[in-house]
């Protein structure tokens, strides 16, 4: 009921608003939910176009249980600009902001980014904080956070209060966001540190070919070799690249005459970008601008 009435809510708000807005991560699929669908219409419709990502409440068991944690959340961004994000798991790391970029990576062994941080911060790892989702799945990256000297503060749920939480260490007590959780909750929390500053990168976890298919079917790009598609947003701090391209993306975009560049650089870019160099603003789901590895057309 709690769930109903946060829906309920959200959608009358939305209706008065003047925009012509569009969900893009909502309550589900239109014949599963009644309101706030994917592909739902919302605002007077006399605005600008929008893409609108919501969880109504995010941290239901939260909420059930009077627990603190729950929120009411909702990203608004230009029309086409938020990633399509399936309800399936991502990866994330998340720090707040005043940090050279690249300080961690989502690639990076956790002991690795810790030190970094604590490094980057002038403080030893024992200073350090990382903020966890309590899950069975995250035992080995609680033990080697703690093998770095760092301090874990587990959550049951609500992760992305738990990555907003980096932006304000001070106030929060937590440096850093680790682990696996949704997709939604992703673009959402990527989308709160876009505002208020700091640096996230993500990736879908797409461990099976339903997933694949499901993601590639709402935009994702997927990378040919790797069952763990690497996913950009307009609306999030930045997220990695690989750092080369793969000989399966390499084939296939010279497959489809978007590269004149020898392998192992056809990307469809006119010239080899340094690895690690942060992405445009191009929107990565746009054959226009983008080969199949997910890198640039550089021009």
């Amino acid at each position: 009921m709690s769930d109903q009435a946060a829906v309920d809510a959200m959608r009358r708000e939305l209706s008065g608003l003047a925009i012509d807005g569009t969900v893009v991560i909502g309550e589900g699929e239109m014949d599963e939910a009644p309101m706030l669908f994917i592909g739902e219409k919302v605002g007077t419709g006399s605005g600008p176009k929008v893409d609108i990502a919501v969880d109504p409440l995010e941290g239901t068991t939260l909420c059930a249980k009077n627990m603190p944690g729950a929120i009411a959340t909702l990203a608004m961004a230009q029309d086409g600009t938020l990633l399509h994000a399936p309800d399936i798991y991502m990866d994330k790391i998340a720090i707040g902001p005043g940090y050279p970029k690249n300080v961690v990576d989502l690639d990076a062994p956790a002991e690795e980014n810790i030190v970094n941080l604590a490094k980057a911060k002038g403080v030893k790892p024992e200073a350090i904080t990382a903020m966890i989702l309590d899950r069975p799945r995250h035992a080995d990256l609680i033990g080697a956070v703690r093998k770095a000297g760092a301090a874990v503060s587990l959550i049951s749920d609500g992760d992305v209060a738990g990555v907003i939480h980096t932006a304000d260490p001070d106030k929060t007590g937590i440096d850093i966001y680790l682990g696996i959780g949704g997709a939604p909750e992703g673009v959402l929390a990527a989308a709160a540190l876009r505002c208020i500053g700091g640096q996230m990168q993500t990736r879908l976890v797409l461990d099976t070919e339903a997933k694949r298919e499901r993601a590639a079917k709402m935009g994702s790009k997927i990378h040919a070799e790797n069952i763990r598609s690497r996913t950009w947003s307009k609306a999030s701090a930045y997220s990695r690249r690989p750092a080369s391209p793969t000989a399966a993306c390499c084939a296939a975009c010279s497959s489809a005459g978007r590269c004149s560049k020898p392998k192992p650089w056809s990307c469809g870019q006119p010239a080899a970008p340094s690895a690690g160099s942060e992405p445009s603003t191009g929107n990565r789901t746009s054959s226009d601008n983008a080969g199949a590895c997910g890198w640039d057309h550089w021009g």
